[in-house]
């Protein structure tokens, strides 16, 4: 696939700005970009925050009724001509075993979220003027620095894609997966780690895996690696003083080092697509810093792979406030609700000005 030619005429998703205000739209053109203005600082409690859901919030019927809302229908056909197959049918109608591949649903939530931006937008675009800062879980990183102004959509779309099969491919290679973990205060989970490694060891495999991949709030972890190292966690839980466990229906070890096969296929990607520095600030999952410039951007959307998912920690970098200062209120655009669970269990404070943006709804 010829990269350059492909994506040329495929739609742009931007964040213009003028003295005022933030208007996402996008267009089919490649006219030049406009020159940034000054930065409006607003209050805390006149500010938004958008976070993007990433993969296991998918659903079948999802999309539905949003067609009527901004470009949400020009951006389905874009990605129907990105990805090679109708996505819309996919996602409003399944079948869920497909839908649930990892393949399918990264490109998939990516594009619903959008729409629900698009759906905000229109409900309420003063939540879109006033936000401040986006944040993405996993591939949600892609469609935060999207909304942002970073990336155009098709190239965006493109590389999630690119990174969902080489994903993919890495998962095949082994049995792995991932195990959502509630703990008590006093669980350990790396040195529950090291003794699921250590079993692994004793049943002769060669260079196990099994680290935290996901630390999602107080004493909510995921933890992935080897199949045989998630089946000795889920055995020794009640004494490794694991409260809840379940295995996630994904495909493979997600943001560890088994991993490291889908590195290079996504850098090689985002080196050949426009990137450009956030016109409000995202973070990065991989230490919940702000991005700074496109070189970031890149190095950290291809290190995130096998790095583990620091969202505990980026909620705390974003939501730190003096005390007394108000807070923002905070959208979750895309399928689910599970940001916002984990929203209410980091910080109830900022909780308190949640609202979803669903992505479904009933048709007219």
């Amino acid at each position: 696939m010829n990269l350059s030619v492909t994506l040329r005429s495929y739609s742009r998703a931007r964040v213009c700005r003028n003295k005022a205000t933030v208007s996402v739209y996008r267009r089919l053109s490649d006219a030049p970009e406009e020159p940034q203005s000054v930065k409006i600082r607003r209050a805390p409690g006149n500010a938004t925050i958008l976070l993007f859901p990433g993969q296991g919030s998918q659903f079948v019927g999802m999309g539905r009724g949003l067609l009527k809302y901004g470009n949400v229908k020009e951006m389905f056909s874009v990605a129907q001509k990105v990805l090679g197959y109708d996505l819309l049918s996919l996602c409003l109608n399944g079948p869920e075993k497909d839908l649930m591949k990892t393949v399918h649903c990264q490109p998939a939530v990516f594009v619903c979220s959008l729409a629900a931006v698009e759906r905000l937008n229109h409900e309420n675009p003063a939540a879109i003027e006033s936000c401040v800062s986006a944040v993405g879980f996993s591939v949600g990183e892609f469609a935060a620095l999207v909304f942002s102004g970073a990336m155009n959509f098709a190239e965006a779309l493109f590389a999630v894609k690119v990174r969902a099969e080489a994903m993919q491919k890495a998962s095949d290679q082994v049995s792995s997966g991932m195990l959502s973990v509630i703990g008590r205060p006093q669980a350990h989970y790396k040195h529950a780690c090291v003794r699921a490694r250590e079993h692994c060891v004793s049943l002769g495999i060669q260079d196990p895996v099994c680290s935290v991949a996901n630390y999602l709030f107080p004493d909510g972890r995921v933890i992935a690696g080897h199949k045989e190292a998630l089946d000795f966690l889920q055995e020794r839980s009640k004494e490794l003083n694991f409260m809840r466990t379940r295995l996630l229906p994904v495909s493979g070890a997600f943001h560890t080092s088994l991993m490291e096969a889908a590195v290079e296929p996504l850098r090689d990607v985002l080196r050949k697509i426009e990137v450009r520095r956030p016109e409000i600030s995202v973070h990065s999952n991989v230490d919940g810093k702000r991005y700074m410039h496109d070189k970031h951007i890149r190095n950290q959307l291809a290190k995130q792979l096998v790095s583990p998912v620091k969202w505990e920690q980026t909620l705390h970098e974003i939501y730190q406030r003096a005390q007394g200062q108000e807070f923002p209120h905070t959208y979750e655009v895309g399928p689910g609700r599970h940001l916002g669970s984990m929203l209410q269990k980091c910080n109830m404070k900022a909780f308190k000005n949640y609202t979803h943006v669903d992505v479904a709804l009933a048709e007219d």
